[in-house]
């Protein structure tokens, strides 16, 4: 049954349509058959009692008087008389059994015994063509005056008979076979015609890479069928999914900036402040410009203040490139986080704890873009929630289970709405940041598990990836 539903649905359609006309066509041609036994049974009856109903009272003298002579003249007029020589053969015996004539007396020879002749033989009453041969032998008893004086038996010759059923049978099998044939070619090609709509919606379907594609308004059917209905119903569908990936596109454009300007303040502080520090440097140089010793000093406060300020700027600029969707996660990564969420930490005086115990081998079957996003957000509600003077932690480790990252920290908790925007099947309420929705969606692109849950210290919130899942890439 399983293989039959692989069959396209058109063949599916024919196939079906075929075999109810087969089975139609059996149960038509067997009723046909049926009547047309009934009725040629009918007919021999009818034939069979008109001529032992002639015989008996053609016979009953004859066979009373034991006149053989009489009694085989009769048969010979009876036989020539019959309907297209219907009767092949007929013996007529006394009562007690012994055959007086017959119109062929070697087969029943003068005072044979007339059983051995009517053994296989039917009567009137179980007389029937259903299963029988050429010739059907018939036996009924001789009666005259109400009075049982002898015995019949004929032969008679159905031959004609069975060849018109057999016949008729043939031409049943024939016209059946060319009524399904052609009824199963229309019905193929009304099929086809009924399933074009749909089909062109399968290959229209088939031929979306990324994102559906549309049907085009000159092919859709016109009217309000059920198709018209069902293609009008895909193109919205096609348009809501356009328009929620372009919203989605947008958004995770919009979060990615709204990142950053949260470390914008934090950013021109770690910026301002070496300033000031190089300033002096340089304004030292030019007084002391004679002290090869101070002038050394200085140049290596300067180098070291520039090398910060490199870094801050490559960090910022790498967060906010667009094409990093393909680039696999490393371990730069994590310094870079750290030095992003470093001034945050710094400007609300926390204590900021890494802990990263992961192999380079590991993280890579992770995408850099997505991990970035994930972690630094989840960084920056960390180090909001802690509040002035609190705790933050990140850990990553190998478990058995896959790839886990810890962001704990020492705030109060998170709100029911923001717990809505971040664990999964939630409804999201109307209003706030997008960021932890966003976490939500990442997280769950990459096949991954949020966990919440308290600990000593305050909130901790784990992101689980499978193994599974970074082995795939």
């Amino acid at each position: 049954m399983s293989q039959f539903f692989r069959i396209p649905l058109t063949a599916r359609v024919t196939l079906v349509l075929a075999g109810l006309m087969v089975l139609l066509g059996v149960i038509a041609s067997q009723q046909i058959l049926t009547i047309l036994n009934r009725v040629q049974t009918e007919r021999i009856r009818e034939l069979a009692t008109a001529h032992v109903e002639a015989l008996s009272v053609a016979l009953g003298p004859s066979v009373l008087r034991n006149d053989v002579w009489e009694v085989y003249d009769t048969l010979e007029r009876a036989a020539r008389a019959s309907d297209k020589g219907r009767i092949a053969f007929t013996a007529v015996s006394d009562a007690s059994g012994l055959v007086l004539a017959a119109t062929d007396p070697r087969r029943a020879p003068v005072g044979s015994d007339y059983a051995a002749l009517a053994g296989q033989a039917h009567t009137l009453d179980t007389l029937s063509l259903r299963g029988a041969q050429p010739v059907l032998q018939l036996k009924a008893p001789l009666a005259f005056q109400d009075r049982l004086v002898g015995h019949i038996v004929s032969e008679l010759d159905v031959g004609d008979l069975l060849a018109e059923r057999s016949h008729i049978g043939y031409l049943l099998v024939f016209w059946n076979a060319l009524a399904t044939a052609g009824l199963a070619l229309v019905g193929l090609f009304a099929t086809r015609k009924i399933m074009a709509p749909f089909a062109l919606l399968a290959e229209r379907m088939s031929r979306s890479v990324g994102a559906p594609e549309p049907i085009p308004s000159e092919d859709l059917p016109r009217g309000e069928t059920e198709f018209a209905r069902l293609a009008s119903t895909y193109n919205a569908m096609v348009a809501a999914v356009r328009e929620k990936a372009e919203a989605e596109r947008r958004l995770a454009s919009r979060e990615r900036f709204v990142s950053l300007g949260r470390l914008s303040s934090s950013l021109a502080h770690e910026i301002n402040n070496p300033l000031g520090g190089l300033l002096n440097a340089t304004d030292t140089i030019r007084k002391y410009a004679d002290n090869p010793n101070v002038v050394r000093s200085s140049a290596e406060l300067l180098e070291r203040g520039l090398k910060h300020l490199r870094d801050v700027v490559r960090v910022t600029l790498e967060q906010n490139r667009i094409d990093r969707s393909g680039v696999p996660a490393s371990l730069t990564d994590f310094e870079d986080l750290q030095l992003l969420i470093g001034p945050e930490v710094r400007r609300r005086a926390q204590e900021l704890a890494w802990d990263i115990q992961i192999s380079e081998a590991a993280v890579a079957r992770l995408p850099s873009s997505q991990i970035r996003q994930i972690l630094l957000n989840l960084l920056l509600n960390a180090s909001a929630a802690a509040g002035e003077s609190g705790q933050v932690a990140l850990g990553a480790v190998e478990a058995q289970d896959g790839l886990r990252f810890k962001i704990s920290d020492s705030g109060p908790g998170l709100s029911p709405a923001a717990r809505q925007r971040l664990l999964p099947r939630q409804p999201v309420p109307l209003g706030g940041g997008v960021g932890l929705r966003l976490v939500h969606d990442l997280v769950q692109d990459l096949k991954g598990h949020i966990i919440l849950s308290r600990n000593d210290t305050g909130n901790l919130l784990e992101v689980l990836f499978p193994q599974e899942q970074t082995d795939e890439g």
